[in-house]
């Protein structure tokens, strides 16, 4: 079945056109993500916009939810005043379902425990002509690239992964809800023109490198937030020789570099992903404007001219990688990387090896983990670690296990568990003696911030491709390097594990009984989405208050941040996932993973009404109930990690007012935005040390904010000392507007309110 397929063929018709009047509004040749972008302009533009700087309106194509960021974006939608979504829209259940004893009973339990939330989403989506993707579907990124991916395109998702639908050439962008609500209201969207950063692929993958490696290495140049406000753009002989998948795992995984996004040109690999797919007319239709979805020739030719950077890679000489603990930056080549662990005291031995996510669950992936599998059985060996498998959809499951693959998997004791994130995103009844030792996992997954996967600070969690992960499962320790090192099987004997092997592709093709795919009513304004006024998990939203039209004075500092303060640190998941459709309750991890710095603790700051030392939502409820408004202080790209717009709400819900920080990750900075905060960064970041914990601080300067003007924030010392410091921000016109308003939701309202009266 192909999805939209009109849509598609109305943009490929178009494409010709658009780049061309594009070529001649900037006067040279072009990218693909500039051929992308410019195609999908909201509204034609006689001028170019300057990357790093123009905020521009777009059209996307379509929008990608999953179930625990899609219960408060269509909590939101349903308030607009629309009948039905004005682009493609699906709701994917992957998120709530806990990876405990295996595939079956694990599902089982989910959508018993998550009835409520689960009936919910089917019913808005079948009453708002949204597709639905039952649980045990699939993760929203494979599912999106098996169907709904397609070279050219322009997508939104409300999952920070959501770029992985690069892999088949279109630029897929990781967004917070209320942008969701924009686009499926038939709003633009609104973006930063992004800056480009070209990565130059040169040679051919071999033996143990895999294309997860070509990620790990550019996150190791980049860190987490070198890709910030830009867009990746892969390119060479190189890229082309990647498969479709290897592709997609390279740019889902670029959102740990801050990457707006990463896409690759349309090729053979691609097309040939299409076919097996079920979508040979898509692969026909864009061979047929295949010129217009790569980059022109001019940019292969000389690439520094029209890329604000350039990396290059050669794939012949590429090593595996493994990267960590604690951050997915932590870059050591694989022939380093023992060396490192013994440095840096790191537990040696590894207790539990997981494969799979949406990063990596590929029919590639499975497959050449499979090989190694198979080599453990062939050669005696026995498997050390705690082994797991996270098939990516129910499409890739079905079609392994009747290649035999789970079976071989099966026989060295590896764990299959559900079509669903699990333990990528803290999803995870683990099983382990004691929580506060220290201990070391591996995954194939893309992130790996302490406390992500298990909710223990004592795990050091570190990520490499699956086939690297598969042979130190085998081994049992991260001081093993397949590439060299032998292994002593149950007969004493020295064996070498030989390089894996696989398929890109299924070669008998994929099969699948259920996919798992519910499509919404003809006609939905009959159907009832029923909230139970009593639900702990689901709450119907109330409008955000209006800014009052002054200068916001005698303020609290609720909690100043230490050192990273990803959107995991501000609203968790694991647990908390149980909340994502109720405000108030999640609410009650506000902050709750951030480190105060005064004391070095969590979830402990300092109450100024009491003098008395509380948890962070407490406090930050107290001051609500007081009418007092606050602050919290940040370091270095506060809110990276997730595209949660919960880390957005939560604090705006319990009367924060200011975020003050010193960098801002792109989505959460938007986020904030959107909900009618203030984003605020230091204009000298030496300026957090002049923060003290019992300030009273005041914002001067709202009531003439304007674009580019800085903003005021004195702060009120204890000892009656003052420091007044300037701060600034990136807030356009219309994100003002949003302020005054009280959100973004409240000027679409108001927009359809008018409209309907007309």
């Amino acid at each position: 079945m192909v999805f939209d397929i009109d849509m598609i063929k109305k943009l490929y018709a178009a494409l010709p056109g658009k780049v061309e009047a594009t070529r001649k509004l900037l006067g040279r040749p072009l990218t693909l993500a500039e051929k992308i972008l410019y195609a999908h302009l909201y509204a034609p533009t006689t001028t170019s916009f300057e990357r790093g700087k123009s905020y521009v309106e777009f059209a996307p194509d379509r929008v990608a939810m999953q179930d625990a960021t899609a219960q408060m974006a269509l909590l939101q939608f349903m308030t607009c005043g629309r009948s039905s979504v004005a682009v493609p829209s699906t709701v994917h259940c992957d998120h709530l379902i806990q990876a405990k004893t295996g595939a079956v009973q694990d599902l089982a339990t989910a959508i018993d425990t998550n009835k409520e939330v689960y009936d919910f989403l089917a019913s808005i989506s079948d009453k708002y002509g949204i597709g639905f993707w039952k649980p045990g579907a699939g993760i929203i990124h494979q599912v999106v690239l098996e169907n709904y991916a397609f070279p050219g395109g322009l997508m939104i998702g409300t999952d920070s992964h959501t770029p992985n639908a690069g892999g088949l050439g279109m630029l897929a962008i990781g967004v917070g809800g209320a942008d969701a609500v924009d686009v499926m209201a038939g709003l633009a969207w609104e973006l930063k023109m992004p800056k480009l950063i070209g990565v130059k692929l040169t040679g051919k993958l071999s033996g143990w490198a895999s294309a997860k490696d070509v990620i790990l290495r550019v996150a190791g140049v980049l860190t987490v937030k070198g890709g910030t406000g830009c867009i990746v753009e892969y390119f060479g002989e190189g890229a082309d020789s990647l498969s479709a998948t290897g592709k997609g795992t390279i740019c889902n995984m670029g959102a740990e570099i801050g990457a707006t996004c990463s896409v690759f040109a349309y090729d053979t690999k691609m097309s040939d992903y299409l076919k097996i797919t079920s979508r040979a007319e898509v692969a026909a239709l864009a061979d047929g404007v295949r010129e217009h979805l790569r980059p022109d020739e001019a940019v292969y030719n000389d690439p520094a001219k029209f890329y604000d950077q350039v990396i290059e890679i050669n794939l012949d000489e590429l090593e595996p990688y493994v990267n960590g603990p604690f951050t997915p930056d932590l870059a050591w080549p694989i022939s380093k990387f023992a060396q490192a662990v013994k440095e840096n005291n790191w537990p040696e031995k590894l207790e539990v090896a997981l494969i799979g996510s949406c990063t990596n669950s590929s029919y590639e992936d499975i497959s050449r983990s499979a090989s190694l599998a198979k080599q453990a059985i062939d050669k005696n060996l026995k498997v050390q670690s705690e082994f797991t498998i996270t098939p990516g959809s129910e499409l890739v499951r079905y079609t392994i296990e009747r290649d035999g693959l789970l079976n071989t998997f099966d026989q060295i004791g590896g764990v299959v568990l559900a079509n669903a994130c699990g333990p990528c995103i803290g999803q995870w009844a683990r099983h382990i003696d004691d929580p506060t030792r220290k201990n070391s996992i591996i995954t194939s997954f893309n992130r790996n911030f302490a406390k992500r996967n298990d909710g223990l600070a004592s795990t050091h969690a570190f990520v490499a491709s699956p086939e690297i992960v598969t042979a130190l499962a085998i081994a049992g320790s991260l001081s093993f390097n397949p590439l060299t090192d032998t292994l002593k099987n149950k007969d004493g004997q020295d064996v070498k594990l030989d390089e894996p092997t696989g398929f890109e592709l299924p070669p008998k093709g994929f099969d699948v009984k259920d996919a798992g795919y519910q499509a919404p009513a003809e006609d939905g304004s009959g159907v009832q989405v029923i909230v139970s006024p009593t639900s702990d998990r689901l709450q119907l939203l109330e409008a955000f208050k209006a800014w009052e039209g002054t200068d916001l004075k005698g303020l609290k500092l609720l909690i100043k941040a230490k050192g990273k303060c990803t959107t995991d640190h501000i609203s968790m998941a694991g647990p908390w996932l149980k909340y994502r459709g109720h405000l108030d309750n999640i609410s009650n991890n506000m902050l709750i993973g951030a480190v105060n710095a005064f004391n070095d603790k969590t979830d402990t700051v300092k109450n100024e009404l009491t003098g008395e030392y509380g948890a962070v939502p407490a406090t930050q409820r107290a001051y609500k109930a007081a009418g007092i408004g606050s602050v919290v202080v940040g370091d270095e790209n506060y809110g990276e990690g997730s595209s949660r717009e919960h880390a957005a709400m939560e604090p705006r819900h319990l009367g924060v007012r200011a975020i003050l920080v010193k960098s801002f990750a792109r989505i959460h900075e938007t986020n904030l935005k959107k909900q009618g905060m203030l984003a605020l960064t230091f204009n000298d970041k030496e300026d957090y040390e002049k923060i003290q914990e019992d300030d009273n601080i005041d914002i001067l300067g709202l009531t003439e904010f304007t674009p580019g003007k800085p903003l005021t924030v004195v702060l009120n010392h204890k000892d009656g000392t003052q420091d007044a410091i300037t701060v600034n921000h990136t807030y356009n016109e219309q994100q003002i507007e949003w302020f005054k308003a009280g959100g973004a939701l409240n000027v679409i309202r108001a927009q359809f309110a008018a409209a309907k009266n007309n």
